[in-house]
């Protein structure tokens, strides 16, 4: 059963999103934009964005996608809570199908992002929430005056591990190369900070405890010897993978399964728009998914409009 028509439907709220309801909202178009979860996506883990034009002194994340958000609605963007569990293309229109009902777009816009990759390991699923974590920013607290690892060597993983550092005695940085991903200003930090130790050339191979962590099993990958660390809990910051289950013979994805667009962000069906993290060849920038959902945005009043 169908709820209602739109002229452009928003999947996902983050930077991209919002940056799309922003546009099309003040296009005056009938525009709504969907997000099952907390509208931000995944800046809101970021406690402070220093690289976003227009704020000397940076802003958190929150702030950022909240005035993002506040900005929307202002022009009069429609707002749903609600999951997305298909697309169906029929003749022109373009069903989303969500937990809330179905909604007919004329026009779509993908912004639905990435979630976090997992480990993979023995202990991993059964201890997540038990001393596994995947957000530092939202999780650190509970490791007050204790020692924690973190998994990971980009500019997200070594960004949560100086956030960690407010909170834990010590953070065990656990990079399976030996040296890191990250920028070379985040490095920088990282290196001079008293709480952070390194792990080189050394994988995760199980997460053990009780009813939570106690420990992890790890290899060497340059020598293979196996070893165990005794941590509290464990922080894994490996990367995402893009949220497009859901668009699987839909839509053309890469290998790695994000959306394949143009430099107006069609995506391959007309009509139907790809912005930010889950497009393919993303930077993953907050300025960049911006700038992805003003392009999309664009594009989609136009074809709209025919």
């Amino acid at each position: 059963m169908t709820n209602k028509e739109y002229e452009v439907v928003i999947i996902g709220g983050g930077p991209a999103g919002l940056s799309a309801g922003i546009y099309t909202a003040r296009a005056r178009l009938n525009s709504l934009l969907i997000e099952k979860g907390i509208v931000g996506g995944q800046i809101l883990n970021t406690e402070l964005v220093e690289n976003y034009p227009g704020f000397l002194e940076g802003i958190g994340g929150y702030d950022l996608t909240q005035l993002m958000y506040q900005q929307a609605t202002k022009f009069g963007l429609e707002m749903l809570t609600a999951e997305v569990t298909g697309i169906e293309l029929k003749r022109k229109q373009k069903i989303v199908k969500t937990s809330e009902g179905d909604f007919v777009a004329k026009s779509l816009i993908i912004a639905s992002g990435l979630e976090w990759a997992k480990l993979d390991v023995p202990g991993e699923k059964e201890f997540t929430g038990k001393g596994v974590s995947y957000c530092a920013t939202c999780d650190g607290a509970f490791f007050t005056d204790q020692r924690v690892a973190l998994v990971g060597g980009g500019d997200a993983a070594i960004t949560e591990a100086l956030h960690l550092t407010k909170f834990a005695s010590k953070v065990i940085v656990i990079h399976r190369r030996d040296k890191l991903r990250a920028t070379r200003i985040v490095q920088e930090k990282a290196f001079a900070e008293p709480k952070i130790e390194f792990l080189w050339n050394s994988i995760v191979k199980g997460i053990e405890g009780e009813d939570v962590v106690k420990r992890l099993k790890l290899r060497n990958v340059a020598t293979g010897k196996e070893s165990t660390l005794e941590v509290s809990g464990v922080f894994v910051s490996i990367g995402f993978k893009p949220n497009t289950e859901y668009l699987k013979g839909i839509l053309p994805l890469d290998a790695a399964g994000y959306v394949v667009v143009n430099e107006k962000m069609e995506a391959g069906v007309p009509g139907i728009f790809a912005a930010g993290d889950i497009r393919s060849n993303s930077i993953r920038q907050v300025i960049s998914a911006a700038g992805d959902g003003a392009t999309a945005a664009i594009y989609a009043e136009r074809f709209a409009a025919d």
